[in-house]
């Protein structure tokens, strides 16, 4: 009976052995097929076109539930790939664009690109002859007008696939699975889609509150001397965004009330015990303001489509078997709340994206009104949830 077992364990350790081995033959074999160029670079892909289209009728619809004033704005987009940019939406635009807020002149003259357009309307595009000199993916000026900008979804994918390989070691670089992680980040058109509406709502901020927009862009100057690294703080950290979650997901009102108290308390805590510079709790409450409010809208806006019967994505996405029809962004803003506990250890400053997202997700649940003084001077989102959770003016720290 013992030989019998031991039989069986080792037959299931081979098994379990020639499966490990097998998996990783498939990832070797399907890494070596991962995309390096785009298959169409001097045009918008009927993909791509479809998509910017998309999200141009997701905003111009449903825009005014995520945010007053947002679907009336016009918001042109420029997307590029390894080659070329293309800007839609603008008829004659002027030479290159300005990266803002920085108003650094980039790129040269705009072309309308030859034997194609943009459901009936031309639309433009310029080489990229240095790769380090792009649009970027946040929001650029061409003229006066503001400008989304973003790669294309197929160049996503490719840089996506070459910056992991560059910044793995050598011996994970053929066996990491590589799709299976693009699919969870923007691997659905959907995913992609949210991505423009987040660089669209910085257009809006941009022509709204142009200056608040330069602030907090520029706040980002002191990311070098935040203490990314101070264990004390970072744990600190973790207690008070383990709040800021179980707030969000708070079953009553009264409970989400009483947990951003908390949340609130140990925010101040954590930065008095830390000693926190003025200019560095300026650099969170600015970063949470610019990229949480975009990244409230990429997450809402998908929501909002799934939960409007009337809501028809345009026809061209029929075809796009990555579009799901919004149906999984409920998913999606679960699995993004749920980002909001794993901040703590990270670097960078991607975390604000997510606590700024947080507390506007909590500001529509306790401050119905927040939105009209959100983009007034000097209000952060803090200061909003202070006086949500303590009415008493005297409470609200700024």
């Amino acid at each position: 009976m013992k030989k019998r077992i031991l039989r069986l364990t080792g037959l299931g350790l081979i098994g379990l052995v020639l499966l490990c081995l097998g998996s990783i033959l498939l990832l070797i074999l399907s890494n070596r097929t991962l995309p390096t160029h785009s298959q169409v670079v001097d045009r918008l892909s009927d993909e791509s076109k479809a998509q910017l289209a998309e999200v141009v009728q997701l905003r111009q619809n449903l825009g005014h539930e995520v945010w007053p004033g947002w679907a009336e704005t016009d918001v042109p987009i420029i997307v590029y790939n390894e080659v070329y940019a293309f800007l839609v939406g603008y008829a004659d635009p002027p030479d290159g664009w300005m990266r803002m807020p920085q108003e650094q002149e980039r790129g040269g003259p705009w072309e309308i690109v030859p034997g194609d357009d943009f459901f009936g309307q031309p639309y433009y595009r310029q080489p990229l002859p240095n790769p380090e000199i792009t649009p970027e993916n946040f929001t650029v000026k061409v003229g006066e007008q503001w400008v989304a900008t973003m790669w294309t979804r197929e160049y996503a994918e490719i840089a996506f696939y070459q910056d992991f390989q560059d910044s793995l070691p050598p011996f994970l670089t053929a066996v990491f699975p590589y799709r299976f992680t693009w699919n969870l980040i923007l691997g659905e058109t959907d995913s992609y889609i949210a991505a423009l509406a987040h660089e669209s709502f910085h257009v809006f901020q941009g022509m709204v509150v142009p200056e608040r927009l330069t602030a907090a862009e520029f706040a980002n100057q002191y990311d070098a001397q935040y203490p990314w690294d101070n264990e004390v703080s970072e744990a600190d950290w973790q207690a008070e965004v383990n709040l800021l979650q179980a707030a969000v997901r708070a079953k009553t009102d009264e409970e989400a009330a009483a947990l951003v108290q908390q949340f609130l308390t140990q925010r101040d805590e954590r930065r008095a015990s830390s000693g926190l510079r003025a200019e560095l709790i300026t650099f969170e409450q600015e970063r949470e303001w610019l990229e949480g409010l975009a990244k409230y809208a990429e997450v809402t806006i998908g929501r909002v489509a799934a939960a409007s019967p009337n809501y028809i994505p345009i026809p061209e996405l029929a075809a796009d078997e990555d579009f799901h029809t919004y149906t999984t962004r409920e998913q999606y803003w679960s699995q993004q709340v749920g980002e909001v506990a794993r901040l703590s250890g990270r670097e960078g400053a991607t975390r604000f994206y997510y606590s700024g997202m947080a507390q506007a997700i909590l500001l529509d649940r306790l401050l119905p009104d927040w939105k009209e003084r959100a983009f007034d001077p000097g209000v952060m989102l803090e200061d909003l949830l202070r006086e949500a959770v303590w009415p008493d003016a005297s409470t609200i720290h700024r």
